[in-house]
């Protein structure tokens, strides 16, 4: 399997991290995930501008133009001969020796850059059939636009969901929704969608930002704005959305079945029209 390291592919097992490097000490790093579909990727550009922007908040800078990685990207993914998978793609401000809490000077460390590939088939029948979800808290920092590498609260949430035989957590701040622990979260109302605004207290989700095109291009009513835990028990539908699972019926919540427990047609006309998109830029779904 090949990976990239820094800025060259080579073999996973050439790789070597620094047991000092920040991002295994601190989880100073970013990172993100992309898609690719019939070997060819969907939204890089706005992947890798998001890692960027997500760089450029934490002062971090990457070894590369945005274009050179996009064609080390695409090299990987031919290579390793993905057809429907992830590439995973991280940053770390590098060894920091010896270890201080300031960030080191960029000019004597240099950042550590990894990418690897995954392939990730599509789930067809968990997005027909949706999945579960339960209400925590949102307990984690005040600035989850950065996609930072720092995830322990997102992964105690899911963990918390998994424990009460849940696929999702749903997270809510003193009563507003905000997001899912690895997903964007909406609601359904009289045909109206609604999710939560970018901002500090979510990630600006690509997946999201597809879906709202998507959906205004179809004339399908859309409101960026916050919904409180009321709203989403009155929701007709309720669904989550990410790089993998697209747009991702959620069925039931702490238990209690949404709308009949079954996928709307709210969400499954959106799944189309996401997949219409895909087809458009990476050819027909297999």
């Amino acid at each position: 399997m090949k990976v990239i390291w820094n800025n060259e592919i080579v073999e996973r097992s050439e790789v070597k991290i620094d047991m000092e490097d920040r991002g295994y000490q601190f989880s100073d790093g970013i990172y993100d995930v992309v898609r690719a579909y019939n070997g060819k990727f969907f939204t890089l550009n706005e992947h890798v501008d998001r890692l960027f922007s997500s760089a450029e908040k934490i002062e971090l800078i990457l070894p590369f133009t945005k274009e050179e990685l996009k064609q080390l990207l695409t090299k990987l993914i031919q290579v390793n001969n993905i057809d429907t998978g992830n590439v995973y793609m991280q940053l770390t401000r590098g060894i920091g020796i010896p270890r201080h809490h300031s960030y080191p000077d960029p000019e004597l460390v240099p950042p550590v850059f990894t990418a690897t590939t995954t392939l990730v088939p599509r789930d067809q029948t968990a997005m027909d059939q949706g999945m579960s979800a339960i209400i925590v808290p949102d307990m984690r920092w005040l600035r989850c636009d950065i996609k930072s590498i720092s995830l322990l609260g997102n992964i105690m949430a899911k963990h918390e969901a998994h424990k009460k035989g849940g696929d999702e957590a749903i997270l809510h701040r003193d009563g507003v929704v905000t997001e899912c622990s690895s997903s964007n979260v909406w609601i359904i109302k009289d045909d109206t969608i609604y999710t939560h605004p970018d901002g500090n207290l979510v990630l600006p989700g690509i997946t999201k930002i597809m879906l709202l095109k998507v959906a205004r291009k179809a004339g399908i009513p859309v409101k960026e704005e916050a919904f409180t835990l009321e709203d989403l028990k009155e929701a007709d539908e309720v669904f989550a959305s990410s790089t993998t699972m697209e747009a991702m019926p959620i069925t039931s919540i702490d238990g209690n079945l949404v709308g009949n427990g079954k996928r709307g047609p709210g969400v499954e006309r959106l799944q189309q029209l996401y997949v219409n998109a895909v087809e458009d830029a990476c050819g027909k779904i297999r």
